[in-house]
């Protein structure tokens, strides 16, 4: 199965950038698409970006469009959350998620928890106002 490793969280001051990493391990060729999402205290998990790990198309939730940016190294098996323009909203938990290949996937876009089969630990983001 797939293993995922985030690092790069910690505290930073509003309008300032962290960049996430989520380094993957085992059968990776399997991975159809790899997620990003977040959890507050007191709030469902939600979905923040997707990139699929072919052909490196892109998704994102509404709130951080032109904010951050995700991308891989499919050498280093690695995918990336680059955040800019940070706000106290964006504080929470951050997680990364691979989902695995299925032959109904091509073109589909996953934004539910429940469509991944694999998950970090996470790594804690706190903005400060």
């Amino acid at each position: 199965q797939v293993q995922l490793v985030e690092s790069g969280g910690g505290l930073v001051q509003a309008g300032g950038s962290l960049r996430l990493s989520c380094a993957a391990s085992g059968p990776t060729f399997t991975t159809y698409v790899m997620g990003w999402f977040r959890q507050a205290p007191g709030k469902e998990r939600e979905f923040v970006a997707a990139i699929t790990w072919s052909g490196g198309m892109t998704y994102y939730t509404d709130s951080v469009k032109g904010r951050f940016t995700t991308s891989r190294d499919k050498a280093e098996n690695t995918v990336y959350l680059q955040m800019n323009s940070l706000k106290p909203e964006d504080t929470a938990v951050y997680y990364c998620a691979a989902r695995t290949y299925r032959t109904q996937d091509y073109g589909v876009r996953y934004y539910s928890p429940r469509d991944y089969d694999y998950w970090g630990q996470g790594t804690q983001v706190t903005v400060s106002s």
